[in-house]
């Protein structure tokens, strides 16, 4: 019986919508201007070093394509990879310091959930995936175990709907993939309200804007349910997006989407270098006056020479002569290519360091002002993702039925710093920090300490506070007179006492 999609918000109607929305994003279209706008696919492409082969006249495209193999220089994946690289979370701050050890316990239970599901290894994959595919998305969902799992989900799967007004709150998300078990097509649709699972035999299936395209998709029986639905008990749909670029477009910008022409550029480049590196660089030489003999069988000219650096061309005939072309001048070519790298390191802001990897005799301070604009961008990006981070982490502990943080919008996600800094550096600043009054524990997040490292080196202060106070007391001469013994006992509070002032032990 195929799915009803005519009835607005209905499960066939969002399977339809979302399905529809997300295949047709895989490929390229045509915008409102009529320029061409990249898919996802052709996206992954350039980030994979697959671009497409350059048109050069005159020449076989498929001796192009064997040239492609020396000439491919993946420019637009360090575009991608240099922030990236830059971009990692340290932890998560709930709530404010007078909230006392309930605003510790979250930040350490936040800590836990963010390694239980590695996300130190895999939010890689969902900022590399954002900014190489416009956006990705966490996906929250309960165990088995009753604790909150965290995947990362591309858009090439995921497809979501916000609700009419807003660009934050999510009406329905679809998630559509092919099971390698069995060979079908499963989907999985989320509102607020309930979770619904489809199936269809079908490897490739069309949303064609009418009911009649969704024939062949069933209702999924899961275990709890015999239509293909449950109630979604975090009433949210629990998919987080990550969208790079707001601004450039509401549902994402790649990072290497406006510097795709420049790799064209390169590309074409490098092959008009290999050309004339395969055809003139070496100098081309010429006989005059000789005659050709012919094959006696099939008629055709004979080759006289062989063009060979080795060989050395000789003529009987006295009227022969020889002469040989110019070579190519390569230094052209270079110095396009050169320029092409310039201009997509000012326009995707990658310090031009990064692309050249000349650098003689350059000062720490030019090096520094250089990665200005690769560190503002970061920054920006952090500032993106940090509260849909923190819409995760708020997301978690409603799986964990706390809702006083699944509410806690004064949350903080504690980033790295993505400035390039020397030890010395930090801890001059540091110091200078703790003349202007700045706590310790601040101090320590600013020389990059995560928040696990800093409660293991809390734990080691009031250790060696203990230690010293015990060593200060053994050295102590033992009082003889009452006045001697208040004495004793007025150091002993002293040196219990740290640089803040409070007492350590």
């Amino acid at each position: 019986m195929p799915i009803d999609a005519t009835r607005v918000e209905s499960p066939g109607w969002w399977l339809q919508r979302l399905g529809k929305k997300l295949l047709d994003e895989r490929d390229d279209c045509r915008d409102e201007d009529g320029e061409t706008e990249p898919g996802l696919n052709t996206l992954r492409r350039y980030a994979e070093n697959k671009a497409p082969l350059p048109h050069v006249p005159g020449i076989d495209p498929a001796e192009i394509a064997e040239w492609m193999k020396d000439a491919r220089t993946n420019w637009t994946s360090l575009v991608i990879d240099s922030p990236v690289e830059r971009m990692h979370v340290d932890g998560f701050r709930f709530g404010s310091p007078t909230d006392g050890d309930s605003a510790q316990a979250a930040d350490d239970e936040a800590n836990r959930i963010w390694q239980e599901n590695s996300l130190d290894a895999d939010a890689d994959l969902i900022h590399y995936g954002a900014l190489s595919q416009r956006r990705a998305f966490a996906l929250v969902e309960r165990g088995d175990d009753g604790r909150p799992v965290i995947t990362h989900e591309t858009p090439r799967q995921v497809a979501v709907e916000h609700m009419q007004g807003s660009r934050r709150k999510l009406a329905a998300g679809l998630k559509l993939w092919r099971d390698d078990w069995t060979g079908n097509t499963r989907a999985t649709l989320w509102t607020p309200e309930k979770i619904y699972d489809f199936v269809t035999r079908s490897q490739t299936p069309v949303f064609a804007g009418n009911s009649a395209s969704l024939r062949g998709w069933d209702a999924f029986a899961l275990p709890s349910s015999t239509d293909g639905t449950q109630a979604n008990l975090l009433k949210d749909v629990p998919l987080i997006p990550f969208i790079n670029r707001r601004n450039r477009r509401l549902m994402g910008f790649a990072e290497h989407e406006d510097v795709l022409t420049i790799q064209n550029r390169i590309t074409l480049s490098l092959i008009n270098l290999l050309a004339a590196m395969k055809y003139g660089a070496f100098r081309q030489r010429y006989a005059s006056g000789l005659e050709v003999d012919e094959d006696p069988i099939t008629g055709r000219k004979l080759t006289p020479y062989k063009l060979d650096i080795k060989s050395l061309w000789t003529s009987e005939d006295p009227e022969t002569r020889f002469g040989e072309f110019a070579a190519t001048d390569l230094k052209p070519y270079v110095s396009a290519v050169e320029s092409a790298v310039q201009d997509l390191a000012a326009i995707s802001r990658t310090p031009p360091h990064y692309l050249i990897g000349a650098v003689v005799n350059v000062s720490g301070d030019a090096l520094k002002a250089a990665e200005t604009g690769l560190v503002s961008k970061v920054r920006d990006r952090q500032r993106t993702f940090g509260e849909s981070w923190e819409q995760t982490m708020r997301m978690a502990f409603r799986v964990l039925g706390d809702e006083t943080r699944a509410t806690a919008y004064n949350a903080e996600t504690l980033w790295r710093d993505p400035e390039s800094r020397s030890i010395s550096e930090l801890a001059d600043a540091a110091v200078k920090k703790e003349a202007a009054g700045v706590p310790w524990r601040q101090r320590m997040e600013d020389m990059g300490y995560t928040p696990t490292q800093i409660a293991r080196m809390e734990i080691d202060r009031a250790a060696d506070a203990i230690t010293a106070q015990a060593a200060a007391e053994a050295a102590a001469p033992q009082p003889t007179s009452l006045a001697d013994a208040r004495s004793a006992r007025d150091q002993r509070t002293v040196i219990g006492r740290d640089a803040n002032g409070s007492v350590a032990a």
